[in-house]
This record gives structure tokens, sequence and C-alpha cells, in this order.
């Protein structure tokens, strides 16, 4: 059984802040920050390349973690600076041409459509949204009908796990990947808000490339983005970029990847805060991700319980599988005056815009919702204290 009470031990901004903002920033452990300050007092005492080679074996913690998390291999996996630096890696090597079409979801998020928007423009590719069914997740027959229906077979499907402003799950992520897979479709799986907080497995979902990141709900440093890459995909497309540490010059003409995920990677980066997303992932597998995942579910299903018994709160989350995050409106609040009143409070959560996830947002009539995401180490006090707090905002 987990020692909750540990688990606050080792979190001591739980004794500060009242954080639900995990989808933002969770608070990261005690072990994490002591790992990175020790790196970064071992980089000013001996020297950033001595550093280095003296913690190799620390700094490969990442790579055999994650191998666990998700179910692949090591080999199969790249650290680098967030979650979008890992997920333009991935599209601005797939070479698209005019009339390639891609595939996405509602829910995209902002920064992976304003990518698809670039491409329109540059390369007059086409974006086509999978239409969603009555419980808010991908419509999988719809998804046939648009292969069977298009000119050409798509160039992309890339989706989003979970979006950045609402609780649902895409729980047929996997039956997308099946598809995918079938068609012989590259499958792009922004998982920024799932790694962490639920279990995910790339086997089972089906996907070629996976995206996420160390900051939110895996608790590890900002600076830090995480990439699954199979290695089939990496048998046939590049990453957008090289430098040294991904592939070696071989000839004035020529040059050869390196045979691994690392491909995806730059040399430069913070490498204490690489160590400290190998702690913060060993927390994660020490705890255990079913663990984690059913004491979250159980905190927001709480709190959402407890939200829906205040007459000005609109819960705005649907989906037949629910996460982490809870988004929600006042009626006659502005978002920014109920976040502030919060913060006034000790009481941190966000607001998401419209243009984090417009399309969603445009079809429910949303302008900003509230956003409070929690982790296993909040409480249930702190859920009531939240509640309390909030009917007198």
């Amino acid at each position: 059984m987990t020692d909750w009470a540990q688990v606050r031990a080792d979190t001591p901004g739980a004794d500060t802040v009242l954080h639900f903002n995990n989808a933002g920033s969770a608070l990261p452990t005690t072990q994490v920050v002591q790992a990175q300050l020790a790196y970064l007092e071992l980089e000013a005492k001996i020297g950033g390349y001595e550093a280095f080679a003296q913690q190799g074996e620390a700094l490969e913690k990442p790579y055999t973690a994650l191998a666990k998390l998700l179910n692949c291999h090591s080999d199969e996996i790249a650290i680098v600076t967030s979650s979008t630096a890992a997920w333009f890696q991935v599209f601005g090597g797939l070479h698209f041409k005019a009339g390639d079409r891609i595939l996405t979801s509602v829910t995209e998020y902002g920064s992976n459509f304003l990518a698809y928007l670039q491409a329109v423009k540059r390369q007059q590719v086409q974006i086509e949204i999978i239409p969603e069914d009555d419980e808010g997740d991908i419509d999988v027959p719809a998804l046939e009908s648009m292969l069977s229906n298009g000119a050409q077979r798509p160039a992309l499907i890339a989706i989003t796990h979970i979006p950045t402003s609402s609780g649902r799950v895409y729980t047929s992520a996997a039956a997308v990947g099946a598809v995918a897979q079938r068609e012989g479709i590259p499958y792009l799986l922004d998982a920024t808000q799932s790694v962490g907080q639920m279990p995910v497995d790339v086997q089972a979902l089906g996907c070629d490339y996976l995206t996420s990141t160390g900051r939110k709900f895996v608790r590890g440093p900002r600076g830090t983005g995480i990439l699954y890459a199979s290695r089939a995909a990496m048998a046939r497309r590049e990453p957008a970029m090289v430098d040294v540490h991904g592939a070696v010059w071989t000839g004035r003409n020529e040059y050869e990847l390196v045979p691994s995920a690392k491909r995806y990677e730059l040399f430069e980066m913070s490498y204490g805060a690489k160590l400290g997303l190998g702690v913060a992932l060993d927390y994660i597998l020490d705890m255990g991700i079913d663990a984690i995942w059913e004491r979250v579910q159980f905190l927001a299903g709480l709190l959402r319980d407890k939200l829906r018994e205040v007459p000005e709160v609109t819960v705005q989350d649907k989906g037949r599988l629910l996460c982490g995050i809870v988004s929600f409106t006042m009626n006659g609040k502005a978002p920014e005056a109920v976040k502030d009143a919060l913060a006034q409070k000790g009481i941190n959560i966000s607001i998401s815009p419209a243009n984090s996830t417009l399309l969603d947002f445009s079809s429910r009539g949303l302008d900003k919702v509230l956003r409070a995401s929690v982790h296993y180490y909040n409480t249930e006090e702190e859920v009531a204290r939240f509640v309390h707090t909030l009917e007198g905002v």
C-alpha cells in the first residue's frame, strides 16, 4: 500500500501552496530537486564536460525508466527540451508535398495546429478533422470513411491523447493506431498530459511516435521533453534536423544517423534537468503507475462531484474516461478574477484560453475555462478547501 504521508513529505511545496496546476507544471519531489542541485554543483566544481562524463550512468536513467514506463526499448527514447521540441522533430521530418492530407482531432493542441497551418502555407497540405462520437471520443468509423473517401492516403494521423483544456481521454487512441498501422500511415500521438498520471503503453496504442514532457504529471524539471520513436518508424524517416550528437559526418556529402532515437536529440540541453528527469521517472516506477492513476481518478472525481454542488459552477469535462484535469466555468465570474482570488489564498490553478484548443472551444461555445488539475500527492482535504474557498470568491 502506498504511503501517502511519505509522498507528501517528499513534496515540500505542498506545505506552502495548494497546487492544483499539475497540468501546467507539477511540484517536484525533494529527490528531483536535490539531484539537479548536486549536478549543478558538480559542474561548478569540475566543469560541465567532466560532470557529464562522471555522471554518464545516471544520465542514461531516463531512457531505461521510460522504456519500462511506456513498454518500449530504451533505444526508442529521446530526451529533448520540451514536448513541443519532440513533436516538431517528428513533424518537420515528414517532408509533406502539395495535396498531402493531415488528419487530426477536434481537441488538437494549438502549437500543433499552428504547425499544420504553416504546412498549408508552405507545402499546400490539407488539414482534415476527424469527427468525435456522441461521448466526445474519436469516431473511428468516421475515420475509416475518411480513408476510403479521400483522393489519396493521408500522409499523417496526429491527435492529442488528452487535451490541455479538458479532462477527457481519447480512449479510442489505440483503435486509431490499429487503423494507422493497417494502412501504413504515420501516427503521431501527443501525450503531453498523459504520461505520469495514467498507464501509457505505446505497443497497445500502436503509435509510431509519442511525445510528452517532464514538467507536468511526471513531476520532473522544466526544460525536459520526451519522445518515443519506434524502430520501424526510425528506419523509414529522419528527424527534422540533426547535429553531431544525432549523426556522424562521414564524408564531404555523407552522414550516418546514430542507431537510436538519440538522433532526434541535439547536443546542448540542461544535463542537470535530464538527470532530474531520471529521478522523477524512477519515483513513478517505485510508486507504480496503476496506483497513481487510481489516486488521480479518485481525487479528480471527488473534485468534480463537489464542484457540481456549487450553483455558480459548470463542470465542462465530457468523455467516457476522465483524468486529473478538471475544467469548469463560473457564471458571472471572469476566469482571471477567480484565478487571482484563489492565488491570494495560496491556491494555484490555471486558465485555458480558446486558442489552446480552438476547434473544441468553438464547437462548445467556450472562450476560456478554469483548469484545476490534481495529482496523487494532493489530498481530500485540499479538495474540500479548494471548493470552500471557491464558494467565497
